[in-house]
């Protein structure tokens, strides 16, 4: 208690933590927080698709699955979010973070610098004053141009991982290649029997990590009993499309059912799980997309090929989730391990209606950089939403998120349906670590938190949240209130603030968001609308 006090102490006054005593923190788990990238809502088998996911599947059926959480639209916001549990203005990646090389942020306003500013504190960071050990394979993008933003700079003592961001799979090169540590490597190894895939070698370095935590533990008396964190961020399915040719041949065909009757196949699977409520309307296919009937025969068969490769690449992540679960269960780990599981942002509309660049010649289809499935596809991984990564909408900020920790979570056959936010996952895992929040860090003042511990909900309690949660991002917002959820596309460009395009759903009746109410409800709209402007006023979406 006394080392506990004095890091609390070094860390600054709290405003708010989680009490820990001797006992509670003998209790503490490992924690796993595993993202994937690009990822619609109704990719995973337990939410609706058809793409083999057996292991995120049993995690789901064995904790809690929510069927309302979101995301920030986007995968650097989301991101920054993720890991502080700030909103991403506060964090300084209001927008994007700086390309490589690029100084695109640093001369706009605080909140659009493009990069982890020191007025946040990441998880690493606050679990590692609680004793815990950080670890981190996969996707950072949070900072690039300087080291000082890199992993092992805020709050990792171990990572392998692209820095930048999007990657090639099979052929990563700089500066968007792979970093081990603080060391770029230029021509990384396999880790499996098959060639370099990041997606397997996420995942062995993150089996690695944990390896090696062990042996240490083991070793060092000080050390026995040491809890671990670890951040697995997969690029997976983000573009470019590629894949093994062992998970594609499985898929190869099934898509020639075109996207309209794939959307609806999804749909009738979703509301059989209990996870979309039997009235719910399927939106209508986006105005942009054909009909599938509508194409030539060889389209369709090269349209089939892309969703094939992109299903290839959500079951390879599978697989990955499944040997990393195996490991902890030959090490006796996994009952008291907390695994959370959720995607950045929904499906991706980029590159076109139906997509882009090389898919057919499989060299040159591994040596793409940005080859994608496009918006038809994007519209059917959506189900049952419309639009997409970018937007407020369901279809673009609508997550898979599910909790596992057998030691303490009982499996719940119900779907959690309070919405939760990415905001509530830093309070969460601060309050099952037992750690503490700081209200200084490093000599800054840290900006408090929005979010709730999702903690009563493991023990099957409502989280009885008081307080709206509120999304901005490329001019795109939300607030979601109880089931009114007030939504709007270019509501906030850098020209001015647009009240004018707020539109008002009732998500309980209307999870599709079809029916706008806007016109009829002034008054929840305008109450809305106020909360709105008060929360972009003090995370600082303007100035622009």
């Amino acid at each position: 208690m006394k080392l506990l006090n004095a890091l609390v102490c070094l860390s600054g006054l709290l405003w708010w933590h989680v009490p820990v005593v001797e006992a509670a923190k003998a209790e503490r788990p490992n924690i796993i927080l595993i993202m994937v990238d690009d990822m619609g809502f109704s990719d995973l088998g337990c939410y609706g698709s058809e793409i083999e996911t057996p292991n995120i599947d049993a995690l789901a059926a064995g904790g809690v699955r929510f069927s309302q959480f979101y995301n920030s639209g986007r995968c650097c916001p989301t991101r920054a979010t993720l890991m502080t549990g700030l909103h991403p203005h506060q964090t300084g990646i209001g927008w994007m973070t700086n390309p490589p090389n690029n100084t695109r942020g640093y001369s706009k306003p605080p909140a659009y610098q493009g990069y982890l500013n020191r007025q946040c504190v990441t998880i690493g960071e606050v679990l590692g004053t609680a004793g815990y050990a950080t670890y981190m394979a996969g996707k950072w993008h949070l900072g690039f141009n300087d080291q000082d933003r890199w992993p092992l700079q805020r709050g990792f003592e171990k990572y392998f991982g692209c820095v930048s961001g999007a990657t090639r799979y099979f052929y990563p090169v700089a500066p968007r290649g792979m970093t081990f540590g603080n060391k770029d490597i230029e021509n990384p190894e396999s880790t499996t029997e098959r060639p370099f895939y990041t997606t397997d070698a996420f995942t062995d370095y993150a089996i690695r990590f944990l390896k090696e935590h062990q042996e240490k533990t083991k070793q060092e008396t000080a050390k026995q009993g040491q809890p671990y964190f670890l951040y697995l961020a997969y690029t997976a399915p983000h573009w470019p499309l590629q894949a093994h040719e062992e998970e594609i041949k499985k898929y190869r065909g099934k898509y020639r059912i075109g996207w309209d009757e794939l959307r609806e196949r999804r749909l009738a699977k979703q509301k059989q799980l209990g996870l979309i409520s039997a009235g719910t309307k399927l939106s209508p296919r986006d105005a942009e997309v054909p009909a599938w009937e509508t194409l030539k025969p060889k389209k369709q068969d090269e349209m089939d090929l892309k969703m094939a490769i992109y299903a290839a690449m959500i079951d390879r992540i599978d697989q990955n989730i499944g040997k990393l679960v195996g490991w902890l269960k030959t090490n006796d780990q996994l009952d008291n391990t907390l695994i959370l599981f959720l995607a950045d942002n929904g499906g991706c509309a980029e590159g076109g209606i139906l997509g882009r660049g090389e898919f057919r010649d499989v060299e040159k289809r591994n040596q793409e950089h940005s080859n994608s499935y496009g918006k038809a596809w994007a519209n059917a991984s959506n189900t049952p939403f419309r639009l997409y990564k970018h937007f407020a909408h369901e279809g673009g900020t609508s997550t898979p998120f599910l909790m596992h920790w057998p030691a303490k979570i009982a499996p719940q056959p119900r779907w959690i349906r309070e919405p939760a936010q990415l905001i509530d996952i830093m309070p969460t895992l601060v309050d099952v670590a037992g750690a503490a929040y700081p209200e200084t860090f490093g000599g800054n003042k840290i900006h408090r938190l929005d979010g709730i511990s999702l903690r009563p909900v493991m023990q099957g309690e409502p989280l009885n949240r008081t307080e709206p949660i509120f999304i901005e991002h490329e001019s795109n917002a939300f607030v979601r209130a109880g089931d009114w959820k007030l939504v709007g596309r270019g509501v906030s460009p850098a020209k001015g603030y647009q009240p004018q395009k707020w539109e008002l759903y009732d998500v309980k009746a209307d999870r599709t968001e079809l029916n706008d109410l806007a016109e009829r409800r002034r008054a929840v709209v305008d109450d809305l609308k106020s909360k709105w402007e008060a929360w972009a006023k003090r995370v600082g979406v303007y100035p622009k």
